[in-house]
This record gives structure tokens, C-alpha cells and sequence, in this order.
């Protein structure tokens, strides 16, 4: 398993900074090719307003979820991206469902699968999906669906809250209740939310430790 957490680290590093390139190379071209470059000051005025948010973000993710998906599965995670709703719990079902522990090397190995055919399924309906856009639009556009594809986003994530705070109801219950009450009570969270669910994962964390002392979970 050495040579192979060694492979997977080295093909890693290798596809990050492949993506990396890719991803500054669009708005590098289309700079060049319609010679429309914004002025430093406009652009540093719009990083400023994401880069604390999607910085802290991203940090606190690395670290929250590379120990349960391992360095493959982080890897493959990261680079083509959507975690919370998708690979995060796509990895979790799978170790569960056979029986292999998180941050265990037979972990690792299944949550680098599972996560590699997410991505891929992922992508094949993304595809199907853009290309039966324009056929389905007229059962899109009817009012009485509406609801329903309102609520599409906010069904995921109630499912998966589900299954979380059932593993761990001391746990679960009082956070999301908390959380839930916050955003109630000040509804200017839901605008800095990307701030606020990190405090919340790492208070949550310290809220849990300390019923694991107490012996109560």
C-alpha cells in the first residue's frame, strides 16, 4: 500500500495542477482574444469580496473531509468538485454499506471507486440532460411543476440530514436545531452562509467531543 499511496499522491499532484492550468488558461484566452483586460482595481475589489469565503471554505473542507475520503478519493473529490451533496455521502454509503472503516486503507481504496463513478455517472447526465433540454422544456415550463423543481436542492440536502443526525441524535438534533433557529431569527446569515456553516461543523465537532468525555455517546 506504500507504492500505491505514493502513486496516488504523485498522479494527484500531477492532475491538480493540470486542472489548475486549465481552469486560469479560459479567462487568460478570452483576455487575449477579445484584448479585454480589467483594470486591477475592479478585479481585486471582486476578489475581495469571495476569496475570505471560498478560502475559508476550502479550507476547512480539506481538512474535514480528506480523513474520511482518503487521499484518492480527496484527489478525485476536489478536482471535479460538487462534495457536500455528492461525493461525501457517495463515499460514506459505499464504506458503510460494506463494512470498511473511514481513514482505513481498504477505505480508501473503495472510496476512490465509488467517488471515480460518481463523476463519470455525473457527467453522463449532465450530458443526456443538456441534450433533451430543449425537447422537455415545454413539461419544464408547466406551472403545476414548478414547486417541485423549486425544491429540488433543499429535498437533497433534507435527505441527507436525515441520514446524518440519525447516526448521532444528541448530536444532530441540537445542532441543525440551533442552526435552523439562527438563520430564522437573523435571516442576514443566509447571505454569508458559506462563513457560517464552517463555524457550525467546527463548533458542532467540540459540541460532540464533549459528550464523547461525558460518556454520553
Amino acid at each position: 500500500m506504500s507504492d500505491y499511496t505514493e502513486n496516488i499522491h504523485r498522479s494527484g499532484r500531477r492532475w491538480f495542477l493540470f486542472v489548475y492550468f486549465f481552469i486560469f488558461l479560459f479567462p487568460v484566452a478570452s483576455c487575449l482574444y477579445f484584448d479585454a483586460w480589467p483594470a486591477f482595481s475592479e478585479f481585486l475589489k471582486a476578489a475581495l469580496g469571495v476569496i475570505p469565503i471560498y478560502w475559508s471554505v476550502g479550507i476547512v473542507e480539506a481538512f474535514t473531509y480528506m480523513p474520511i475520503l482518503g487521499a484518492g478519493g480527496s484527489y478525485l473529490g476536489f478536482v471535479t468538485g460538487n462534495m457536500a451533496n455528492l461525493k461525501v455521502p457517495v463515499a460514506i454509503n459505499a464504506m458503510e454499506s460494506l463494512g470498511v472503516k473511514q481513514g482505513t486503507e481498504d477505505g480508501d481504496v473503495i472510496s476512490t471507486i465509488v467517488i471515480a463513478v460518481s463523476s463519470i455517472v455525473t457527467v453522463v447526465v449532465i450530458v443526456v440532460f443538456v441534450v433533451l433540454m430543449v425537447p422537455l422544456s415545454p413539461i419544464f415550463s408547466v406551472p403545476a411543476l414548478q414547486p417541485a423543481f423549486n425544491n429540488v436542492v433543499p429535498a437533497l440536502f433534507g435527505g441527507l440530514m436525515v441520514a446524518f443526525v440519525a447516526k448521532c441524535v444528541k448530536v444532530g438534533i441540537p445542532v441543525v436545531g440551533i442552526t435552523a433557529l439562527l438563520f430564522i431569527l437573523l435571516p442576514v446569515l443566509s447571505s454569508v452562509y458559506p462563513i457560517v456553516l464552517p463555524v457550525v461543523a467546527v463548533l458542532s465537532v467540540l459540541y460532540a467531543r464533549v459528550l464523547y468525555k461525558k460518556g454520553k455517546i
